[in-house]
């Protein structure tokens, strides 16, 4: 029976994810920054565990509580809405250090079982934001871009140990709280500097008006397909409007 590792399982995509791999028979283990047990089902097939993967000792320790494992999904993750301009650089360098820094890190971590067994799958969670020009995510994109070019790089490094990277993208899921958590309850008018008022009016507008959006579930399923899959894809967008913004690249 094979064992996944994924980050961020308390809501949204890491906790489909988790249940689809355990509806599915595998050892789950479900890291969470603040562990919330009501949130999962309880099997002896799902444990969950505490991880910050902006902390290098909690890497540690989480790694050592899982034990060995086949599959790493790196999903956990910070949102983030707003103008450049009006954006501190101290919250930009939040955003990577859990978007980038905390994803490199618990690779990092894992790299070694993975390598010296052979086998072994590295799935790192973007999002759909790096395949079209987006308006209002200029960190988020910048950090979700770096992630995909370490995969890139890093799935080369390590095809010859039979070990695979992969990035699954996401499209735009209107569940989640992206939103609402990108500005800690704010509305966007309180975080735009006034002289892009009009314009942020106008972007989340045309957001909020496509016809197609991403559903948990659409993530979970592609996430599932990366893991399986042999054919050396490295990038896996999920959510038909993803999918779409793909297809026209």
């Amino acid at each position: 029976m094979k064992t996944v590792l994924i980050t961020g399982t308390s809501s949204g995509y890491g906790r489909e994810i988790a249940l689809h791999f355990h509806a599915r028979g595998w050892n789950v283990i479900a890291t969470m920054r603040t562990p919330r047990p009501d949130v999962l089902p309880e099997s002896d097939r799902l444990r969950i565990v505490e991880l910050d993967v902006t902390e290098p000792e909690s890497i540690t320790a989480a790694f050592e509580a899982a034990g060995p494992i086949d599959v790493l999904v790196n999903n956990a993750g910070v949102p983030s809405i707003g103008v450049f301009e009006g954006t501190p650089m101290a919250r930009v360098r939040e955003v990577f250090e859990t978007n980038t820094f905390g994803v490199m890190a618990t690779t990092q971590a894992v790299l070694p079982q993975f390598r010296e067994r052979g086998s072994g799958v590295v799935v790192n969670v973007t999002s759909s934001v790096v395949l079209g020009h987006m308006p209002l995510s200029a960190v988020y994109k910048a950090s979700k871009m770096a992630v995909e070019g370490f995969t890139s790089s890093l799935a080369l490094e390590l095809a010859p140990f039979g070990v695979r990277a992969k990035t699954v993208e996401p499209g735009a899921c209107l569940t989640t709280g992206f939103a609402a958590r990108a500005t800690n309850g704010a509305s966007l008018d309180e975080m735009v500097p006034a002289p892009y008022a009009a314009f942020a009016r106008k972007a989340m507008d045309d957001f909020t008006g496509q016809d197609v959006f991403t559903k948990e579930s659409d993530v979970a399923e592609t996430v599932w397909r990366a893991v399986h899959d042999t054919t050396g894809q490295l990038r896996f967008p999920a959510g038909p409007d993803a999918v779409r913004l793909a297809q026209a690249k």
